[in-house]
């Protein structure tokens, strides 16, 4: 779902936007209910790691103009425009493995990606 309160137009494009899994949107709620009152995620994608990109996962009390929103099961999680770009079509998922627990994202932009998933290419 797209944020109502932003006044842009769709773009074509809109229609390989991330989407958030319902495992993911039940730990967002989780780690957010010991958060101050109008805390939310922030997921961005940053230069750097080990393959070039690297994903971010923010709490964050200010919601930028242009944020675009994901909502799931009454949870929203905010991406920047420029990350954005880096994640469309992405699935942005919680997991609970061997490795540990983390989010994990499915990301169709990514050529290539570290071991432990927390990096990319494009």
């Amino acid at each position: 779902m797209h944020d109502m309160m932003n006044d842009a137009p769709a773009s074509p494009a809109s229609e390989a936007l991330p989407i958030v899994t319902e495992r993911a949107a039940r730990r967002v709620a989780h780690i957010l209910a010991k958060e101050p009152e109008g805390s939310l995620l922030r997921v961005a994608v940053n230069g750097g790691g080990c393959s070039g990109f690297q994903y971010a996962f923010d709490i964050t009390s200010t919601r930028a103009q242009d944020d675009y929103v994901i909502e799931k099961d009454g949870v929203a999680v905010l991406v920047d425009p420029v990350s954005l770009d880096y994640l469309r079509g992405a699935r942005i998922d919680f997991v609970d493995d061997l490795m540990g627990q983390s989010f994990k994202i499915d990301n169709p932009n990514a050529t290539s990606s570290c071991g432990c998933g927390t990096s990319f290419s494009v």
